[in-house]
């Protein structure tokens, strides 16, 4: 399904006992936080715990092969207090060891001192997130929408994203505590701000198939 679709609600991969585990140790790090969350916690043990987890390497692996590893992890954290949307976007940008210039990389940018560049089809094709879900998501929460098919695209430019998404039909992806949403990177998808008070935190993982993502390029973990 997620090589077809570009996407998949796998649900009750996770106890909520673990979960709240989990919670407790991202509530209790001292992390850098945005309005949206917060970046690069794979060096939080209780992340790296999480995104080792044979329950969630043997999904990326089944798509990605036996050799996927996590190199990413991301804290999306909606709430009344931080309530925010998302565009319809892909997921272009990977974080990389250093800048070596090559063909079809770029823009460059650097975040909390990481360097950063959008990538090409070939590298993004590599990569698998996991959106593990700490609580529930319902249609009120602002729950992430994907357009289906659409990973399988390339690239697109903003203008051809909002045409696709004028025209195509939309599937919102509902997933209870414990849960998760398996995404290829370049499927559409967006979010619309919640209109509930409740939270929804979600702890996005990101693997790909090996960290040499391309000739000289070799892929951070953060």
């Amino acid at each position: 399904m997620i090589r077809l679709h570009g996407h998949a609600i796998l649900p009750y991969i996770f106890p909520h006992h673990e979960i709240s585990e989990v919670a407790d140790v991202i509530s209790q790090s001292q992390l850098k936080r945005s309005r949206a969350g917060a970046r690069h916690l794979l060096s939080v043990p209780g992340v790296c715990k999480v995104a080792e987890d044979l329950r969630l390497l043997s999904i990326a692996r089944e798509v990605l092969g036996p050799a996927a590893i996590p190199f990413r992890a991301t804290l999306f954290d909606k709430s009344p207090s931080s309530n925010w949307l998302v565009a319809w976007h892909q997921d272009t940008a990977l974080p990389l060891v250093k800048r070596t210039e090559q063909p079809g990389w770029g823009p460059w940018s650097i975040k909390e001192g990481v360097t950063y560049a959008h990538a090409p089809r070939a590298a993004l094709e590599q990569v698998l997130a996991l959106r593990v879900h700490l609580d529930d998501s319902e249609s009120a929460d602002g729950p992430l929408r994907v357009i289906p098919e659409t990973h399988c695209d390339g690239v697109l430019s903003d203008s051809e994203i909002q045409k696709r998404a004028s025209t195509a039909q939309d599937v919102e992806c509902t997933v209870a505590r414990g849960g998760l949403i398996a995404m290829r990177p370049l499927i559409i998808h967006a979010s619309s701000k919640a209109e509930s008070d409740s939270a929804r935190r979600v702890l996005h993982i990101e693997y790909a198939s090996r960290i040499e993502i391309s000739n000289e390029l070799r892929l951070a973990t953060v």
